[in-house]
């Protein structure tokens, strides 16, 4: 059997709206991944013993398992927890950004507090001979400073998150690899859909790499002004 690239061509509509989904779960997921880590990142910086026990417990549990085991706990295991006795028609979605966030937190932790440490303990002393108390210098002083220097590596969390988004299609959400896998399954196609799914992940990861580059030649240009 011939390559039907016309399967493909013609499952462009359908790619698309899974291309935005797709984005869609992954901005979800780094924005809560950005909460959980900053708060993750001072936690294991903090010199309150329990506070950095527990953000390492954290951070070596969500870095040192699969992705794709997370999201199966996530899943099954939340519905116990809140004692649900039917699922929400939408709980594979809330299940999916909830796995990959809470993972991407773990991740975001250390790029977190390697920028923070990164940044020089003069400017953290100056500030308090200011007078500033040490909450007001890290808000005001470390943390702007350490966001800008962070942005290169969080943006390639943003890309690698978006292409391990893949493994939502286990708990059939139809982001971009289910689509292109359904679809091949009903045209008997897998080649060109996959290749076109490839496609996809390729465009949207380059496109994400070159907004990070203009993030960061924008903020440095703010610095030298």
């Amino acid at each position: 059997m011939g390559l039907n690239w016309k399967a493909a061509i013609d499952s462009i509509p359908i790619l698309n709206k899974a291309a935005l989904l797709t984005l869609e779960l992954t901005a979800g997921a780094v924005a809560i991944g950005l909460v959980i880590g900053l708060f993750m990142a001072l936690a294991r910086l903090s010199k309150n013993k329990l506070l950095r026990a527990g953000s390492i417990a954290y951070i070596d549990f969500f870095r040192g398992t699969p992705l794709l085991v997370q999201i199966f706990l996530v899943y099954f295991l939340v519905p116990k927890l809140l004692n649900w006795d039917t699922l929400p028609d939408n709980y594979q979605y809330i299940a999916g950004v909830l796995a990959m966030g809470l993972n991407s937190g773990a991740y975001i932790a250390e790029i977190f507090r390697a920028g923070i440490q990164s940044i020089d303990r003069g400017q953290s002393e100056a500030a308090r001979s200011l007078g500033m108390t040490q909450g007001q210098s890290l808000r005001y002083v470390i943390l702007p400073q350490a966001f800008k220097r962070v942005i290169p590596p969080l943006g390639n969390e943003f890309i690698a998150l978006l292409k391990d988004s893949s493994l939502l299609s286990i708990i059939a959400i139809q982001e971009l690899f289910y689509s292109a896998k359904i679809i091949a399954g009903r045209t008997y196609q897998p080649i060109p859909m996959y290749i076109a799914a490839a496609l996809y992940y390729l465009v949207m990861t380059q496109l994400i790499a070159q907004w990070v580059a203009y993030m960061e030649r924008r903020l440095g240009k703010n610095d030298l002004r």
